[in-house]
């Protein structure tokens, strides 16, 4: 420390000069690593078809943070690092170990104020300026091979006391973090809440397999290979269906697809009693673990609406449609002639009766609370493994503070699902017992 006092002398105004460069620096740079890590690619290379100026090397350097920040980072720090010492040994030159510790618990204060505080401040407000301010100098600064060359001997000394890299994964935002920004876009009315809605189905729609949106199996409508055209049709006009499997030898035999438009034409010309095969289409099927992000773009170019959900092993599981795909999007798309039943009901006390099809993920988001997970894809399967058995009409189980009853149980199925929250645990217990 003395010798740093002897370096500057007794001249105050040098030292102080010093000091005053070193914070003036940190602050530029500072300013510099926020607005450059704010800055996304988009908005540079629009600034840069705008003919701003300082933006020439402003892509460059948002397109690769990673090339950037640990220089800048090492430059900040010894730039503080310097200051602090400086200060140091003057005020214990002057004021002995007493004025060493006011000097580093005052220096912490003052210079998180001007070199870091303010100047990130300033550039979060002022973004496309600071970028437009630092980025050639910066650019300039980071290229320079001994700070280059030190930065890469600096991470290479970290990585050998711990060793490991970030994975790929942690460069990139996750899906909470978009969701985040969308609920703040909400709440400063940058988006509308329809948009961040929007925003959260596309995100679930790159995770939704096929098994999780089609009609099963047992709600599947098909005719069998034998029958006429003109019953093909009035099974189908009677269902409601545009387009109707053809079985073979039963159900996991599905040999084709009947078009109800290909019926009415072929009953028009008088081949009412014609056998159906004669007019069916190719049947498309599918693993029931198909993502349907990728389904959908496989529609769109081989041309189909309808696809035949098969599972482990080859057996028929259910159905798909376009329409199916498209209100995992949209949401429910419903016609003048639909007649369902609504999925969710609202009940009094904070109840609920839900579709016993409904997903298991979409009945945790309405209860704002978790149910197990398992092989089951519905609230209707959690029912089946939580009784281990088919139920009867009113029978109950308890889960995770809340009782499920089945209700509307017609053979082996179960309709709905009427689901209210448990206040009293001994009460539960007792209804368990």
């Amino acid at each position: 420390m003395t010798s740093i006092t002897s370096f500057f002398g007794s001249s105050e105004f040098v030292v102080a000069v010093v000091v005053t460069l070193l914070v003036a620096v940190s602050a530029y740079l500072s300013i510099a690593e926020t607005a450059l890590l704010r800055i996304t690619r988009s908005r540079a290379q629009s600034m840069i078809d705008d003919g701003r100026w300082g933006s020439r090397h402003l892509l460059q350097l948002a397109s690769h943070p990673d090339r950037f920040m640990n220089p800048l980072k090492l430059i900040v720090l010894s730039l503080l690092l310097t200051e602090a010492a400086v200060i140091g040994a003057v005020f214990e030159h002057h004021h002995g170990v007493k004025g060493f510790v006011v000097s580093g618990v005052v220096n912490v204060f003052v210079v998180y104020v001007l070199a870091d505080a303010a100047p990130r401040l300033w550039a979060l407000e002022h973004l496309e300026r600071a970028a437009q301010l630092t980025a050639s100098p910066v650019f300039r600064l980071v290229s320079f091979w001994p700070v280059r060359l030190l930065s890469a001997a600096s991470i290479g000394v970290a990585n050998v006391l711990l060793p490991g890299r970030a994975s790929k994964e942690s460069q990139y935002v996750s899906e909470d973090e978009i969701l985040a920004l969308a609920d703040a876009a909400v709440e400063e009315d940058v988006i509308q809440e329809e948009e961040r809605v929007l925003i959260e189905q596309i995100i679930e729609f790159g995770d939704t397999i096929c098994r999780e949106i089609m009609a099963p199996r047992p709600d599947m409508i098909t005719v069998d290979a034998d029958v006429s055209v003109s019953d093909a049709l009035e099974v189908a006009l009677g269902a409601g269906r545009s387009r109707v499997p053809v079985c073979g030898e039963g159900i996991d035999d599905i040999i084709g697809v009947a078009y109800a438009k290909d019926l009415m034409r072929a009953e028009r010309s008088g081949r009412g009693d014609e056998v159906i095969t004669r007019g069916m289409r190719r049947a498309h099927f599918v693993p029931e673990t198909k993502r349907i992000a990728e389904l959908l773009p496989e529609m769109q170019a081989r041309k189909f609406h309808l696809a035949v959900v098969i599972d482990e092993y080859g057996g028929t599981a259910g159905i798909v449609t376009l329409e199916d795909v498209l209100e995992e999007l949209v949401g429910e798309i419903v016609d003048e002639f639909d007649r369902e039943d609504p999925m969710v009901v609202h009940l009094p006390g904070g109840a609920l009766r839900v579709n016993a099809r409904m997903p298991l993920d979409e009945v945790v988001e309405l209860l704002g609370s978790e149910l197990p997970e398992g092989d089951w894809d519905t609230i209707g399967g959690l029912m089946f493994h939580l009784l281990g058995r088919v139920p009867v009409s009113g029978e109950s189980a308890d889960c995770d503070g809340h009782r499920l009853r089945a209700e509307n149980v017609v053979g082996r199925r179960i309709g709905a699902v009427h689901i209210e929250p448990i206040d009293d645990p001994e009460q539960a217990q007792e209804s368990s017992t």
